[in-house]
């Protein structure tokens, strides 16, 4: 097993990771900054990046460092919903026992959002992620369902994230209204070589693992290799070890990345 060959208590790179371990690259730092104006400033965040970035595990991370006696937080990762199954799960997720016709759920769901807000004094926030899925009467229910006493208050904070293709199908006309009320956007740009270099090295002290194991021209192949997506890179950097401890190397060179990288491939 490559983790006691390596003198790993865990995998760091594995996708399960704990949030406290978060490794704060530029993409991760921007996000932080502007979640955390949403938690005073409610209203619709736009959050957009190629897979494997790590759109979703900052939003986990963010989730989960809320103090849950107030902030109610709502996840919703979408793929083929339905308006109808879109209004049910929310409801589901706000504790709502959803009603069988849709409008009777939309204000299920406004009702209580207000009494949260109002009268437990609890925020709420609201993320729907892949949101690149999303039907267009989906979104446009999402501009109805913000509209409270006539724009008057924002109830809560909405953060879409998704794919960069998000943005092409948010500039359509028919989603002007919307696209207006995005107060918070961001583009992911992906890890830098620098960062990548930092954020294995980090990794492999958390787990209290050897160091240095891997070349500066290993390192370079990765960053090369995963096109700035640290999920990539870190499936990259685990079959590498899997394969330097089946071989019984200690350091991980350019041609065990690329070995790596053809299992992968292949695979």
């Amino acid at each position: 097993m490559f983790l006691s060959y390596f003198g790993m208590e865990f995998n760091p790179f594995d996708k399960t990771i704990d949030t406290k371990f978060a490794f704060e690259t530029n993409d991760l730092k921007v996000m932080n900054n502007r979640l955390n104006y949403l938690k005073e400033n409610p209203g619709i965040a736009l959050f957009t990046g190629n897979p494997g970035m790590g759109k979703t595990f900052a939003i986990r991370n963010f989730m989960n460092s809320l103090n849950p006696n107030l902030f109610k937080c709502v996840y919703i990762s979408m793929s083929s919903l339905t308006v109808h199954e879109f209004y049910k799960q929310l409801a589901i997720s706000l504790g709502i026992i959803p009603e069988h016709k849709k409008i009777d759920i939309y204000k299920q769901i406004q009702e209580t959002i207000v009494d949260l807000v109002n009268n437990r004094k609890i925020k709420v926030i609201i993320c729907i992620d892949e949101a690149q899925y999303l039907k267009t009467d989906i979104i446009n229910d999402l501009k109805i369902l913000s509209n409270f006493e006539m724009d008057s208050k924002n109830y809560f904070t909405l953060i879409l994230t998704g794919q960069p293709v998000l943005n092409n199908v948010l500039n359509r006309n028919v989603h002007e209204a919307l696209r207006q009320r995005i107060t918070i956007s961001y583009n992911f740009s992906g890890i830098s070589k620098d960062e990548l270099a930092n954020y294995i090295n980090t990794r492999l002290s958390i787990a209290h693992g050897n160091s240095n194991i891997f070349t500066p021209q290993a390192i370079e192949s990765i960053y090369n290799s995963c096109n700035g997506a640290i999920r990539i890179a870190n499936n990259i950097i685990t079959k590498s070890l899997i394969i330097a401890s089946a071989n019984d190397k200690n350091i991980i060179d350019n041609d065990i990345i690329m070995e790596a990288y053809n299992d992968l491939a292949l695979g």
